[in-house]
C-alpha cells in the first residue's frame, strides 16, 4: 500500500515536471515592458485624469520619462479626441432597454521635439455589450464603470504597443550607392 502511494506521487511529480519543461520549451514567457524608442514624453492630457495616471505609471515601467512640459520631452502625445458613448442595442417587446453597447473612442498622434509626425492621427475605439435590467439599476452603473475602467486599461496597453512601434525620424539620411 506505502508502495503504491510513493509511485503515485512520483508519477504525479513526473507529470507536474513534464508539464513545466512543455511550457518552457514553447517559448512561453511573461510579457516584459515596452521598448520604447524615446527616453522622456509629455502626455497632453489633464495631470488629475485617470487615463493619463495610468499611461504614465505604464510608461514608467518601460522606462519612459513624462515630462512636464512639451520643450523639455522627445516626444509629445497629442491627445486629438477622448470621448465615451453609450448606445441602445436592443429594446424589449414593451420597449424598454434590455442592452446596450459602451463605446470608448480615442485619437491620437505622436510628435517629436521639433513638431514632425512620427504617428499620423491613429484612433482606438473599444466597445463592451452590457445587459440592463432596471429593477438592478444601482448595480448595472458600477458594471458600467467597471466595463469602463476596463477598456481604459485596454486602451493604455494599445497606446504603449503602438508608441512601442513607432519609429522616430531622423535628420541624417543617408543614400548608399
Amino acid at each position: 500500500m506505502a508502495f503504491q502511494l510513493t509511485r503515485i506521487k512520483a508519477l504525479h511529480w513526473l507529470l507536474f515536471l513534464l508539464a513545466a519543461f512543455t511550457l518552457t520549451a514553447c517559448g512561453f514567457h511573461l510579457r516584459e515592458p515596452a521598448q520604447l524608442p524615446f527616453n522622456t514624453i509629455y502626455i497632453d492630457l489633464p495631470r488629475n485624469s485617470q487615463l493619463a495616471t495610468e499611461l504614465k505609471r505604464y510608461l514608467k515601467v518601460s522606462n519612459a520619462e513624462v515630462v512636464d512640459s512639451p520643450s523639455a520631452a522627445d516626444t509629445v502625445l497629442q491627445v486629438l479626441a477622448n470621448s465615451r458613448e453609450q448606445k441602445i442595442l436592443t429594446l424589449t417587446t414593451s420597449g424598454q432597454v434590455s442592452q446596450y453597447s459602451l463605446y470608448l473612442h480615442f485619437t491620437f498622434q505622436l510628435k517629436d521635439n521639433k513638431g514632425a509626425v512620427i504617428i499620423t492621427p491613429a484612433t482606438i475605439t473599444l466597445k463592451r455589450d452590457i445587459t440592463y435590467d432596471a429593477n438592478q439599476a444601482l448595480a448595472k452603473e458600477a458594471e458600467t464603470a467597471l466595463l469602463y475602467r476596463d477598456m481604459q486599461s485596454d486602451l493604455v496597453q494599445q497606446i504603449i504597443r503602438r508608441l512601442a512601434a513607432s519609429k522616430p525620424n531622423s535628420g541624417n539620411v543617408t543614400i548608399n550607392e
